[in-house]
């Protein structure tokens, strides 16, 4: 059984609570993601900063200079543990609006999961039975 760990990305992007809250959009802008884990020094998940959270910067203009990711991020994160069957995962995502979830060990941030890894994983698992049954 596939577990959480064994597609998630262990490269993230995450902030913390005190990130100008327009250096975090540029963040998700220039890397093309829907939403930013927010995690303590410690790496601790606090919550998350989805691109739904921000737009209403739209409206807010010079009044947000001063704001933070702490004014936006949604409390407390849904996330899994690193051991989570990936069938847990794909359920949430599919019953869920997002497109990504955070994956914790001991409420640490080590990972996330995207619509996409799963994607890719399903594609891999078909190549390998594919392969083995040549």
């Amino acid at each position: 059984m596939l577990r959480a760990r064994d597609i998630m990305n262990t490269d993230v992007i995450s902030v913390k609570r005190d990130t100008p809250i327009f250096e975090a959009v540029e963040i998700l802008v220039e890397n093309n993601i829907s939403g930013l884990p927010v995690v303590e020094d410690d790496m601790t998940l606090t919550g998350v900063l989805s691109e739904k959270d921000v737009i209403e910067l739209f409206y807010e203009g010079e009044r947000a200079e001063d704001k933070t990711v702490n004014d936006y991020m949604t409390y407390p994160a849904v996330h899994f543990d690193q051991n989570n069957a990936l069938l847990n995962v794909c359920d949430f995502l599919v019953k869920n609006i997002f497109r990504r979830v955070p994956v914790t060990s001991g409420g640490k941030l080590v990972g996330i999961i995207s619509i996409q890894d799963i994607l890719s994983a399903i594609l891999q698992l078909r190549r390998e039975k594919i392969a083995s049954a040549t």
